[in-house]
């Protein structure tokens, strides 16, 4: 058909006809990919106006391999990519931009129409990561990390990450995200790490940043402290210790007895409380108590309604120093602070004997003295909730730690103002709730990390001072030396802080760093993030903004309101308008994936057996905010729904009219579908089918616009879409193209053509593999399908046809499901009488042909009358619709002597089955002696056995009532 088309697309060897493919091939998705990209269709132009849209994406772990997750999020982002480009009005020409960028630990996109993608962020967090693995690769060869220093472990950090970096974007590529890789950012590039430095230095001059001992979560293995959004708690099989503390003066029976999950803290108590209410220890409030295992140290036996009487004993050790409330606490009520814990987990010398010695070893030790001198009083088990390190799964140690701090309230506060004035829409909405719940509860925000590798904290110290007292903060070395000789003198010596800043700080400045913040690349930062500080009459001073941030709903605080808050302070807007939280992906038994559970699901192995195309459908079924089952049953599914599209198309293109037949081509493209007038003179299944693709399209387009990502896969619309084509109009074309003069069959090709190509623009955002490849195979296209024109909305369309055309689907479901019920062979032709009124009659008659193809009638005895045949008696009488019936001879279906005797001896076994479990039933000793579930087994067996007896012997009276005996045939 296409042979000029054909020949081309085989020349470049990246595309494939269905007309010579049985069915999609996988291994074309890598060679369409590297075509896109080679065409230019990722790259922006930013030449021509446009509207941008942007979407700030997060990233997966440099870890050499994507989890689901990732790529749950790779193809939701991708997919409002797609849509955006394909709606710009300019097509290619639209702006768009993407900028990958990779990080240590994550990568990210940013999208802007066509589309800006920043990969990268969290830095430090990566660091954290990185130190883990590197780690482990130096032990292997015999290498500490301490000994080889940091100047050599950071290079072989960046050499991992150049090795993992790059594996995790050729896998994101695999998943077809569409991004410009020229532009591809990394989060310690010079220019992102000025960034960095410049906000810290702004945050700091404002009073914003300061330096301060405070209670952190710390990791003993890493060595550093982490977010509290870093640690997760999990319920795990603990023991709680109930320990005898002397009352100093007393007898031997005056003690207070504290229970503890953690016993070897006690050498950090600096109080023991009680409630001022508790009538069991207030004769000991004032007095003082000597804490166990310490050679007598005494601490104050206070009170404060702070303490539960009713949890445990109703006494309460205060550990100000390893405990976050104790700390609290301790600070209102003026305590001083203890730490007995080194950075690494061991004891120190505050602890005496025990110092050196792992926390839990101390506590086992301790454990067993106590109980030697007496101080012991039971050990019972107890479910404790234990805080682990979210990168490296080790028990996380509350510390009082000298960190850096950014002061929260006023940035939070801000945040919270945008999505009060709508300046930010969270969907789905409910999230807001607990979005302003977090920024009106926040707390300090601790910047500073104990590693190796991420951005350097921009302060220096001054030799011989104090740290506390005197430092510096600048934008690099040399500044920081200028500063320093002019306050101290010329011969001053300074050395940076040995800290880097937390991941999230990097990431939170990502959506606008990557654009060229605070120097370079105003152009893209304004049209982008900045266009409302554009000079008046600037050709992008109207332009409008619609940026989109996807994440998982577990990471709305990690990230989201610190790139709010970031951007707020740093260029005045929210960087982004919406918030799409998306859910996670679980197994199908609804279980989170884990390689302890033996249930992760590789996406690449998934793409292997069912292709990029399915899996990115499959996991667009989720809904927002909610977690996703993941299944082979789903994925098996959409991979046959693939399969259906490509053979969709294989139809199509084999009934379209030779490439060479100008003038068949010519009256196919003299339909204009986009026009009522054109539309109303299509036959009813052609009006029927192009009114639902304009249906389709606006609610598809509507679903796009409002991210209701989930509504068009998972409420059907797209596949309703499909199976209308592939399914009942392909079905009823057959009757215009095998059957109709070149004239009917042309209205059948222009339709098909015009439908065909809507339906793979719609279907491209999700599966962007199958339908570019389809789209090539199409005659007369101009352009790729990736940068397309979205097919316009509010379109014409016919409802009055709708409805008819349902009637004679209606009615050809009746008549099929009668023929199945009845077991007629597929190739019979059977007589039919359709009865209805004149104005039904009208219609449905001159669709007699389609009719006939469908329910597979006899063409040549099939009536159409306003009352029932004389022979209604002896025929199948069938409701299709309200005032839409069908009568079929009873002869043409079935030989009716044979059926007779079939059913009879069908009868005759089902009711001896029935019997039988009546008789069951019936007998007191099984009612009343077996189990109440097998009892009501019985009966629900019986009732449906009853059903059936009924069933068949209504329809062989029916049958015997149709057969004339021989002396009345005579």
């Amino acid at each position: 058909m296409c042979g000029t088309i054909l020949a081309g697309i085989a020349d470049n060897g990246v595309f494939t006809s269905p007309e010579v493919a049985k069915a999609f091939d996988f291994t074309a998705e890598e060679r369409i990919y590297k075509w896109w990209e080679s065409q230019g269709y990722f790259k922006p132009n930013l030449e021509r106006g446009g509207d941008p849209f942007v979407v700030s994406m997060p990233p997966p772990n440099v870890t050499g391999s994507l989890h689901m997750g990732h790529a749950m999020f790779v193809t939701l982002e991708d997919i409002m990519v797609r849509y955006n480009r394909m709606k710009g009005d300019l097509h290619f020409g639209f702006l768009e931009l993407i900028m990958p960028g990779l990080q240590p630990r994550l990568i990210l996109y940013l999208k802007l129409r066509f589309l800006c993608v920043y990969q990268s962020s969290a830095a430090n967090r990566t660091s954290s990561l990185a130190r883990v693995v590197v780690e482990r690769m130096l032990a292997e060869e015999g290498i500490k990390r301490a000994d080889m220093g940091r100047e050599e472990f950071t290079k072989r950090v960046w050499t991992w990450k150049e090795k993992y970096g790059r594996t995790i974007t050729n896998q994101i590529k695999r998943l077809g995200a569409s991004c410009d890789w020229t532009r591809e950012r990394f989060t310690l590039d010079a220019q992102l790490s000025r960034a960095v430095v410049e906000a810290f230095v702004r945050l700091h001059e404002k009073g914003l940043i300061y330096q301060g001992s405070y209670m952190v979560n710390w990791s003993p293995k890493l060595q550093t402290a982490v977010s509290d959004l870093e640690v997760e708690y999990s319920e795990e099989p603990g023991a709680l210790y109930h320990i005898k503390y002397r009352v100093a003066g007393g007898t031997r029976d005056d003690f207070l007895t504290i229970a503890t999950t953690r016993p070897e803290t006690l050498f950090g108590d600096t109080a023991i409380a009680v409630n001022p209410e508790d009538e069991r220890y207030s004769k000991y409030i004032g007095k003082m108590a000597i804490v166990p295992m310490t050679y007598g140290r005494h601490v104050p036996i206070i009170s404060d309604k702070y303490v539960d009487k009713d949890f445990g004993t109703g006494v309460l050790k205060i550990s100000p120093g390893h405990d976050h409330n104790d700390y609290l606490l301790a600070r209102k009520l003026g305590l001083p602070i203890l730490n007995v814990m080194n950075k690494d987990g061991t004891l120190n010398e505050v602890a005496g004997l025990y110092c050196g010695l792992d926390r839990f070893e101390a506590r086992k030790k301790l454990w067993s003295e106590l109980e030697e001198t007496g101080l012991a009083v039971k050990k019972e088990a107890y479910t404790m909730r234990v805080p682990r390190s979210q990168r490296g799964g080790e028990i996380i140690e509350p510390l009082v730690s000298k960190q850096w701090f950014v002061t929260m309230d006023s940035l939070a506060e801000r945040a919270l103002h945008a999505v009060e004035k709508g300046e930010l829409t969270i969907v789905p909405e409910r999230f807001e709730k607990i979005y302003n719940h977090w920024l009106s509860n926040i707390k300090d925000w601790c910047i500073s990390r104990q590693l190796w590798w991420g951005h350097r904290i921009p302060v220096w110290y001054i030799v011989g001072k104090k740290c506390e007292d005197e430092y510096i903060v600048a934008r690099n070395n040399e500044e920081a030396l200028e500063k320093a000789r002019e306050k101290y003198g010329k011969d001053v010596e300074i050395y940076q802080d040995p800290d880097v800043l937390d991941t999230w700080f990097s990431s939170a400045l990502w959506p606008f760093s990557t654009l060229g913040w605070p120097d370079g690349q105003r152009r893209i930062l304004r049209t982008f993030i900045l266009h409302q500080f554009l000079r008046p009459g600037t050709s992008l001073l109207n332009i409008k903004k619609k940026l989109l941030h996807l994440n998982r709903h577990d990471i709305l605080f990690f990230w989201v309101a610190r790139m709010v808050m970031m951007g707020i302070e740093f260029t005045g807007t929210v960087p982004f308008s919406h918030v799409y939280l998306h859910g996670l992906i679980r197994d199908s038994q609804g279980r989170k994936m884990s390689k302890s559970l033996g249930n992760v699901i590789d996406p690449l192995d998934t793409i292997k057996d069912y292709g990029t195309d399915a899996l990115r459908f499959t996991l667009s079924l989720g809904t927002a905010g909610q977690d996703l089952n993941l299944s082979t049953e789903r994925l098996t599914s959409t991979k046959a729904f693939t399969n259906k599209l490509w053979n969709g198309g294989k139809f199509v293109l084999q009934n379209l009219p030779p490439q060479s037949d100008l003038s068949a081509w010519t009256a196919i493209q003299d339909y204009k579908f986009d026009e009522e007038e054109s539309l109303l003179k299509l036959p009813l299944p052609e009006c029927w089918v192009v009114t639902k693709l304009h249906m389709l399209i606006d609610a598809v387009t509507m679903s796009y616009d409002k991210f209701f990502l989930e509504m068009l896969p998972g409420k059907s619309m797209i596949f309703s879409g499909l199976i209308l084509l592939i399914g009942m109009y392909i079905e009823a074309s057959k009757a215009r193209l095998y059957q109709g003069d070149g004239s009917v069959a042309s209205v059948a090709q222009a339709v098909l053509l015009y439908v065909f190509g809507s339906i793979l623009k719609l279907l491209h955002p999700f599966m962007p593999f199958v339908t570019e490849e389809l789209w090539q195979s199409l005659p007369n296209r101009k352009e790729a399908l990736i940068v397309s024109a979205w097919p316009s909305t509010s379109l014409p369309r016919q409802t009055e046809s709708v409805k008819k055309f349902e009637n004679l689907q209606a009615l050809t479901r009746a008549i099929r499901n009668a023929r199945a019920e009845y077991s007629v062979e597929p190739a019979k032709r059977i007589s039919a009488s359709i009865v209805a009124n004149a104005e039904v009659i009208q219609y449905i008659s001159k669709e007699k042909d389609v009719l006939v193809l469908l329910s597979r009638l006899d063409l040549e005895n099939v009536s159409f009358s306003q009352s029932p045949p004389g022979d209604a008696s002896q025929s199948v009488h069938l409701v299709a619709s309200e005032g839409l019936e069908a009568y079929l001879p009873l002869a043409d279906m079935v030989d009716i002597s044979a059926e007779m005797q079939r059913l009879s001896k069908r009868l005759a076994k089902m009711q001896t089955e029935y019997d039988g479990l009546m008789a069951r039933l019936s007998s007191p000793s099984f009612v009343e002696k077996a189990p109440e579930d097998i009892v009501r087994g019985v009966r629900e067996k019986a009732a449906e056995a009853e059903e059936k007896v009924t069933l068949t012997r209504n329809r062989l009276a029916f049958l015997q009532s149709t057969t004339l005996m021989p002396n009345q045939a005579q």
